[in-house]
């Protein structure tokens, strides 16, 4: 007979919008996990889903707060909610989020001076009501001790893993990995991203550049050329364009082209060197390095991935 050695106390909560996929599927994969766990002395999980207004002082050792579907709750949480969830990390309870749930975790304070992630269409909004936390939206997944976020909206799978090899073995993942039918790899968010510029920054000389950017984007293009089109000097014209849109003007060139190549990827079955003539660039190689340090995979990686067979 088995004997169980420690009991892991893990804590969901619902709360109003919350994906109801996210709240039962975390609890199903730890108590799946449970029931494969092979060994004799064993880790085992409890897993309870506690309502947002009904939460009360608990012995849970990890409390995860899920993704948002619909409603914003998440903006404005309750008092009581984030009470509980600086009181139970004070006593020394693992906080975890994903997805929209790490706007509820902003919430409490506890995350200043932090990386976190969350969906990558969160990000403006999220810098904005919260701008001294930082954001890494490239990871899937990412591990402060304490404090645990995971990026996009199917992410409580990443994180429902990650805590069970954090608690058992690499093995009882895989080993769950395989009964699912599931990969069990580690994945990076920047794998499906979508770059969309953001017109929204108030400054109409650079959103005139941005929208010359994305039309010409397949040309050369030369920091003078761009200053010309704004009016401005070459200094001013960086510094502006860098202030509205958060990135360098020769980076936010290269993330245009690279969306341009992902779409041609995903839509065509293209050689890989013409993509890369298409989007503006003339050396291939400089192509496959932009796209890697961008994207994360290769071209030819990224197309096996996405590629429609329609």
């Amino acid at each position: 007979m088995a004997i169980v050695t420690k009991l892991v106390m893990v804590e969901i909560i619902d709360y109003p919008g919350s994906l109801q996929s996210a709240v039962f599927g975390v609890k199903e994969f730890l108590q799946m996990a449970n029931s494969l766990e092979p060994s004799a002395e064993k880790t085992q999980f409890n897993v309870q889903i506690q309502a947002h207004d009904s939460v009360s002082v608990s012995n849970a050792d990890i409390i995860i707060l899920p993704p948002n579907l619909d409603g914003c709750y998440y903006l404005d949480p309750s008092d009581a909610l984030l009470e509980y969830l600086i009181e139970s990390h004070q006593r020394g309870v693992i906080l975890c989020s994903a997805c929209a749930g790490v706007f509820i975790l902003a919430k409490t304070g506890l995350l200043e001076g932090r990386t976190v992630t969350t969906h990558w269409q969160a990000q403006q909004k999220f810098t904005e009501l919260y701008p001294q936390i930082a954001v890494d939206i490239d990871k899937i997944l990412i591990d402060d001790a304490d404090v645990m976020t995971a990026g996009g909206l199917m992410s409580w799978m990443d994180l429902a893993l990650f805590i069970l090899t954090k608690y058992t073995t690499p093995t009882n993942t895989r080993n769950l990995g395989k009964y699912l039918v599931l990969d069990t790899g580690l994945r990076e968010q920047r794998y499906y991203q979508s770059f969309v510029p953001n017109y929204a920054h108030g400054n109409e000389k650079i959103v005139s550049v941005q929208r010359f950017i994305q039309k010409n984007h397949h040309l050369s293009l030369s920091l003078d050329q761009l200053a010309e089109e704004a009016f401005m000097t070459r200094r001013t014209f960086i510094r502006q364009f860098t202030k509205a849109t958060s990135f360098t003007p020769i980076n936010y060139i290269q993330h245009v082209r690279i969306q341009s190549a992902c779409e041609l990827l995903e839509s065509s079955h293209k050689p890989v060197e013409q993509i890369s003539y298409l989007v503006g660039y003339e050396d291939v190689n400089s192509f496959r390095k932009v796209f890697m340090k961008i994207i994360g995979l290769t071209p030819s990686r990224f197309r096996s991935r996405f590629l429609s067979e329609e």
